[in-house]
């Protein structure tokens, strides 16, 4: 009988190619991982690793054996979804990750309520970048994740995972008070040619969603400042230094000095949580989507009043 834990090793060495990066998503030490592969060779009688300069590779018959752990962990991932489904509590471990703006803005309110409803729910929040979150939830390091794409950038989600909208975050300009336009009640984004601007690090959602839609009103980016907090960026708004694109839900307070003004045409990011298709029985999936969804409407209709 192959043991659980040994595949799910092997599995792990053979997704993120090398042991140390396997512990690390496994949350193991690399001498773990190491000791659980030696038993599974002794198990099945067969070489799985081969040195390779100072790491491993797998073997012909390690390949193979991972490909068939993918498929049984699956089963087991979806014997335990059906499981807790007849059981219809919400229990156990849920790993959940989600973008900074998200960490802060909408999980306190979603976490808070979950704890209060289901206090035998034991959920372990990471922060991470959208694309990270994505990776994770499809490999099974996390069991839900939030993410974001701008509705005029969509970020393909891979098979085998399920999504659900949780809001639309209107984006506005950030301009500094004696800034011309800042009496404005909307600004066409194409007014803003020859300003200098804020942005987040390149590499990141926002940085190259403010690039590409910046070159698609045919303004050439000018960015003065990078930062990826955007309490940092209005602050640096506030201090006369350039423009920002600031979404609402990381807006936070208008600090003096800076101005909000709606932008036309109308920017926008959508906010989703993602899972595993096979895991989409678990109650406690449900019941975290259900409370992502009141924090996000709690925000919307705080939006509203402004």
């Amino acid at each position: 009988m192959l043991d659980l834990n040994r595949l799910k090793a092997l599995h792990a060495v053979h997704v993120y190619g090398s042991v140390g990066a396997a512990a690390d998503a496994l949350m193991v030490t690399p001498s773990a991982v190491s000791q659980q592969i030696a038993k599974l060779e002794r198990e099945t009688g067969a070489r799985l690793v081969e040195r390779n300069g100072r790491g491993v590779r797998l073997t012909d018959a390690a390949g193979l054996l991972a490909e068939h752990a993918e498929r049984i962990l699956a089963l087991v991932e979806t014997a335990e979804a059906d499981f807790e489904a007849l059981r219809g509590a919400v229990v156990g471990r849920l790993q959940m990750g989600a973008f900074p703006t998200a960490t802060r803005g909408l999980m306190p309110g979603a976490l808070t309520g979950l704890r209060a409803r289901h206090p035998d729910l034991q959920v372990v929040l990471n922060e991470r970048e959208p694309e990270r979150v994505v990776r994770e939830v499809a490999r099974g390091e996390l069991d839900l994740g939030v993410i974001q794409d701008w509705m005029n950038r969509p970020m393909a989600i891979p098979d085998g995972l399920s999504k659900a909208t949780l809001l639309d975050d209107i984006a506005d300009v950030v301009l500094p008070s004696g800034h011309p336009l800042a009496g404005s009640r909307e600004i066409e984004l194409a007014a803003l040619s020859g300003e200098q601007w804020i942005s987040s690090s390149p590499g990141t959602v926002c940085h190259d969603w403010l690039v590409f839609t910046l070159r698609s009103a045919d303004l050439e980016p000018d960015i003065s400042c990078m930062a990826d907090e955007y309490p940092t960026q209005m602050a640096l708004v506030a201090a006369g230094l350039g423009c920002a694109i600031i979404p609402r839900l990381g807006r936070d307070l208008v600090p003096e000095g800076a101005t909000v003004v709606p932008l036309l045409p109308r920017q926008s990011r959508r906010i989703y949580a993602i899972w595993r298709t096979d895991a989409a029985r678990r109650p406690a999936i449900r019941a975290a989507v259900d409370a992502l969804t009141h924090a996000s409407r709690t925000h919307e209709n705080a939006w509203a009043t402004v």
